[in-house]
């Protein structure tokens, strides 16, 4: 009897390995040039105010990170592989873009889409496993009914599969005053790809207004460069002195020219 039992189990898990199998082959493949489409489609668009809970208990709207540009992801805590590797390598670029940039020039946002199991005590446990204890860098939960629009508004594609789910790994640089500029694709990437738009957004806005500080702080993002041996960014002081004997050569030149006209003046 016990034979017969035995092979009665054996069967079973034949039969369960034999579905599991059948299911795994007829799972549709997730249509990955849709999902970059929509993804794309989405620079220049400036999402709604959503709201979310901090990982303090805070509530928050989306309006409240503008003035100054912001990088946002997108993660569920459930991941165990992809998201953890991507947030951790986010972080070492976050630390290489602040050093370069400046601390406090940006802002960092990481949003938890699988509601409601990302919850605010949920995303501070996920925040502290990976080591992020940035103060420029939030994780939030949003309200479960705006969890659609929101990954649509940042162009963001997810799909749920007996695993967890199959995304988009993107981080969305978005200007100071809520726009998508960028979109920056993997699990890693390469550090300009990240901090080359950063750059042009700050520089941009060190324009807007002519201070001598934003003069200066234009200066700095110029000579501001990527050293691929060391794979960091430094400050390339040649590039300052090659500026500042550009400009000292032009006035020269400028002055030598009017005293020039004067001498020629006829009196």
């Amino acid at each position: 009897m016990s034979a017969f039992v035995n092979s009665l189990v054996l069967a079973g898990l034949v039969f369960a390995s034999l579905l599991s199998e059948a299911i795994a082959s007829t799972a549709v493949e997730p249509d990955y040039r849709k999902a970059l489409a929509a993804s794309q489609a989405a620079i220049g668009r400036t999402p709604p105010a959503f709201s979310f809970t901090d990982s303090f208990g805070r509530r928050v709207s989306l309006d409240e990170f503008r003035g100054k540009p912001v990088i946002v992801s997108f993660i569920y805590t459930g991941c165990f592989q992809a998201c953890p590797v991507a947030t951790q390598f986010l972080a070492k670029a976050v630390a290489s873009a602040q050093q370069a940039l400046g601390a406090d020039s940006f802002r960092v946002v990481s949003i938890g889409f699988n509601q409601p199991f990302d919850t605010p005590q949920a995303m501070a446990a996920f925040a502290r496993q990976n080591g992020i204890r940035d103060p420029q860098w939030a994780f939030l939960s949003p309200d479960a009914a705006s969890v659609q629009a929101l990954s649509e508004a940042f162009g963001f594609s997810y799909e749920a599969t007996p695993k967890g789910f199959d995304h988009v790994t993107q981080v969305s640089v978005v200007d100071a005053r809520g726009t998508i500029y960028r979109q920056v694709y993997g699990e890693s990437f390469d550090l300009p790809m990240l901090v080359g738009p950063l750059k042009q957004l700050l520089s941009g806005q060190a324009s807007e207004s002519f201070t001598l500080e934003n003069v200066w702080e234009k200066v700095k993002l110029y000579c501001t460069v990527y050293d691929p041996f060391s794979g960091r960014y430094r400050l390339d002081y040649s590039l300052f002195f090659e500026l500042f004997a550009g400009i000292t050569t032009l006035g020269g030149i400028g002055w030598l020219m009017v005293r020039e006209l004067r001498r020629r003046r006829p009196t």
